[in-house]
């Protein structure tokens, strides 16, 4: 499967007596059924830990880019309208800032690891606390409860798996505790903030800004509000789109698809 596609329904997998393994490409697998793959005896994997620099590199990326406001200042500089650069347009600062990390898997351990050079305070909440030696390497700061994270932090960034628990975790109260001048990344999934309350506390000033790499759905409605709020970043889905990154996934997938076939364990199966 690549890119959600195609879409593994019964009827599919009916029609497909000898399937013996669906290899996914990426870590999410928010779109399988498991349950009813279990049903007809298909395996499933999926490409878990080759994503996970490129997706923390580009959630750095966007922090910066909505801090620093990046896409207004080049749309400004291109602009033929432009005679001088206005000399309060200012963005805010990221260096010393405080970075609070919902999910800290492997995606949010590495952006860890890069706000610790951009001398960041980091919070994070999680369903287990990492151990000591993970959390002092870092300088990170465990949450037990997201409320705390979320009034603390002046980035937080969302890199959680989608789950029934996860879906709209960012709702209308846990943007109302978050600070005004405060920016929400998501590098997970569209459907791990209500899309709704999130675009009420941006035109409302519940928070400064917004920077997406999921929405839901993807791509969004041409004539969607989001794509028209200056406060906003949005990018196409991108966090593991690099050259080097996708070859390894599709590596990562032949092998799984291999294995299955030749009854070998397969690497990175899905349980």
């Amino acid at each position: 499967m690549w890119h959600h596609k195609p879409i593994i329904d019964e009827e599919l997998l009916q029609s497909l007596p000898n399937l013996k393994i669906v290899s996914n490409s990426g870590v999410g697998i928010d779109h399988l059924d498991l349950k009813l793959l279990s049903r007809f005896g298909v395996k499933v994997s999926n490409t878990p830990f080759v994503v996970s620099t490129d997706t923390a590199d580009l959630g750095m990326a966007l922090m910066l880019a909505s801090a620093r406001r990046l896409v207004e200042g080049y749309q400004m500089a291109v602009s033929p309208d432009i005679e001088y650069f206005p000399a309060d347009w200012l963005g805010v600062e990221v260096s010393g800032a405080t970075l609070g990390i919902v999910g800290m898997g492997t995606i949010g351990y590495k952006v860890a690891q890069r706000a610790k050079a951009f001398e960041m305070k980091i919070l994070y909440h999680n369903r287990n606390q990492r151990n000591k030696e993970e959390e002092s390497a870092v300088g990170a700061i465990y949450c037990k409860k997201i409320d705390d994270l979320l009034r603390e932090s002046d980035f937080v960034m969302l890199a959680v798996t989608l789950t029934p628990q996860t879906h709209k975790l960012i709702g209308k109260r846990e943007l109302e505790l978050m600070k005004p001048t405060a920016t929400l990344i998501n590098i997970s999934r569209g459907l791990v903030v209500d899309q709704d309350a999130l675009m009420e506390a941006l035109q409302n000033k519940v928070i400064r800004a917004a920077a997406l790499d999921v929405t839901c759905p993807e791509p969004l409605p041409r004539d969607h509000p989001l794509l028209r709020m200056k406060n906003v970043i949005i990018t196409p889905h991108i966090g593991s789109a690099t050259h080097d990154t996708r070859r390894v996934m599709m590596q990562d997938m032949a092998e799984s698809i291999e294995a299955a076939l030749a009854g070998r364990p397969i690497p990175n199966e899905v349980v």
